[in-house]
């Protein structure tokens, strides 16, 4: 068999491979979950955005601040979306934080939730976010 042909035999062979990889790996990537490494300890916390109905919420923003060290003076501030499960997982939280529990705040368009999770006594927490209508300002 000439080499030519030999090398369109390959080319065609390994194109049809990769395009068959591809698509099982973006098949296997839609349920990721985002995951934020603040760096600063080995603590970590889960996360789970359910709606008012109770389903999962889809890019919902998820932020936490932590100040820790001495005095607090350092600071993470972390954001991430949540996947089409509704998940998020922040790692790399210290243990010890500055005037704990940390606040962990969800958004998605009106609608927000807010949990509270101290490092020291959950240093590996899975908690849900429950979003609710956000109430309109109160006039003066």
């Amino acid at each position: 068999m000439p080499t030519v042909m030999r090398h369109a035999i390959f080319v065609l062979l390994s194109s049809a491979l990769l395009i068959g990889q591809s698509q099982n790996s973006n098949n296997k990537n839609s349920g990721n979950m985002a995951v934020v490494d603040g760096g600063a300890g080995p603590c970590s916390i889960e996360l789970t955005v359910l709606g008012p109905d109770t389903k999962p919420v889809y890019n919902a923003s998820v932020k936490v601040h932590v100040s820790y060290g001495f005095g607090g003076f350092h600071r993470l501030d972390l954001q991430a979306g949540t996947n089409t499960d509704g998940k998020a997982k922040f790692t790399g939280l210290p243990t010890r934080v500055h005037r704990p529990p940390l606040e962990v705040d969800a958004t998605k368009d009106d609608l927000s939730g807010t949990i509270t999770f101290d490092p020291a006594t959950q240093c590996q927490a899975t908690q849900q976010i429950t979003l609710q209508k956000t109430p309109p300002p109160a006039s003066q």
